[in-house]
């Protein structure tokens, strides 16, 4: 038994690493413009922590469309099926195009109830601008997810992580020259770090565009002429990857409600919050690469018919992100007050930072177990499901509890990330239960 699940821990971490490394390189990212964005000041920290509250959902929830195409297409890949790749490659160009725009339309009203979400009207002011370089990013952040999904619908990783790094480093590279004013540009603070995100974005669409035009990989799938728009492909597309996409959103939104009522407290809660958030949104997406894998390899197994060996493969990778996320959470623990005095210098919100940390810590096992379970089940295209449990998961209980032990109990910022903590627990063992019946059903 332990023999089957060794064969799959080097193969799905070979796959798994090109997504992580991407994942993290795009995570660290945002923790390069937390930090410079943080040495700006307190405020400019507080407006970037609330406009990506917001943002976030909107984002994820595109991306959530657009991982729709992996499952369908690892499926199709192994069943050889290269004419059904190709007609998924070009129908999730369309699909993800028209999502981008209607998703860009939504993003930007926003904008109008901003100011009416209980924050400082100074922080509200300055995340307004820097949200709407955000949602620009939108349209050219669909296009690369389209592009990315579908390489790795073909077990190909390593094409979107090599664009990925480099997008991310010329995103620093702005991030300097914008926020600061170097070589002769203005220091635009927040809205510096706003300009950068939206370059690297357009260019990591453009890049990828350009690869799929010059790269074998794609050479047989572009060669094969489809029909046009399909509507029943659209159709498959979204029923597929609206669950997904919602998903997401019950996941993040309930972490961005808990941004906003950290800003109910005061901006020293809510800048202490976005450092935080930012170190376990990095160990979170590494997961998240581990999860894509799982992913991919699970839809090919199916393909193949093959039930014995997606069993071993799925909680291969459970092993895996068992180990690696305890790892983190004993640093989280162990370096609680180090890793926050990187962000900022102001003593008040490493405090608060570092009792955060402590919480943060110990959800690390709980946050990898349930992405990953979630890999796995998307690899069955079992999308639905797990809406309704995270919804269980997040809204019904971890909301809630966050709301009480915070604001009923008053424990303070701390009593917000034990509700994340008890949210993420009760989410990763639905979705466990929910694999363990989902297996016994197809292997019967």
């Amino acid at each position: 038994m332990t023999k089957g699940y060794s064969a799959h821990y080097w193969p799905n971490i070979k796959l798994a690493t090109p997504v992580v490394l991407a994942q993290a390189g795009q995570m660290l990212v945002n923790l390069a413009d937390t930090v410079m964005v943080g040495q700006v000041g307190t405020m400019p920290l507080a407006a970037a922590s609330f406009a990506n509250s917001i943002f976030i959902n909107v984002m994820v929830f595109g991306i959530g469309i657009s991982y729709a195409l992996t499952p369908l297409v690892g499926k199709a890949f192994g069943a050889k099926d290269t004419e059904k790749c190709a007609y998924w490659f070009q129908q999730g160009i369309y699909a993800n195009l028209i999502i981008g725009i209607l998703l860009s339309v939504f993003a930007a009203a926003i904008i109008f109830a901003m100011p009416y979400m209980g924050q400082d009207e100074g922080v509200a002011q300055a995340a307004i601008p820097y949200y709407l370089l955000l949602v620009l990013s939108i349209i050219p952040q669909q296009i690369f997810n389209t592009y990315k999904q579908f390489a790795e619908g073909l077990s190909n990783t390593k094409i979107a992580m090599v664009i990925t790094i480099g997008a991310n480093i010329l995103n620093v590279f702005l991030n300097y020259i914008f926020i600061y004013g170097h070589f002769g540009a203005p220091a635009l603070g927040l809205i510096g770090a706003g300009i950068g995100t939206l370059v690297s974005r357009v260019m990591m669409a453009a890049v990828f565009a350009y690869l799929s035009r010059q790269l074998p990989l794609f050479k047989t799938y572009r060669t094969i002429k489809i029909a046009g728009f399909a509507k029943q492909a659209f159709a498959k597309i979204w029923k597929l990857g609206l669950p997904i996409g919602l998903q997401f959103v019950i996941e993040v939104f309930a972490f961005s409600l808990g941004s906003i009522m950290m800003g109910w407290i005061n901006a020293v809660s809510l800048a202490a919050h976005q450092i935080v958030l930012s170190m376990a949104s990095v160990t979170y997406m590494m997961s998240s690469g581990l999860a894509s894998a799982t992913t991919i390899k699970v839809s090919i197994f199916r393909g193949q018919k093959d039930y014995p060996t997606i069993k071993y493969s799925a909680f291969a990778s459970l092993h895996i992100v068992l180990v690696f996320m305890t790892l983190m959470g004993i640093l989280f623990l162990s370096m609680r007050y180090f890793l926050p005095a990187l962000f900022i210098d102001e003593m008040e919100v490493i405090e608060v930072a570092a009792g955060l940390m402590l919480v943060a810590g110990l959800f690390q096992i709980f946050d990898g177990v349930q992405v990953v379970a979630l890999g796995i089940l998307r690899g069955f295209e079992d999308v639905v499901m797990p809406v309704i449990g995270a919804g269980i998961a997040y809204w019904c209980i971890s909301l809630p509890v966050s709301y009480l032990v915070t604001f009923t109990f008053d424990v303070g910022p701390i009593g917000i990330w034990i509700g994340y903590l008890v949210g993420l627990a009760s989410a990763g063992a639905f979705l466990l239960v929910r694999f363990r019946i989902l297996y016994k059903r197809i292997n019967h």
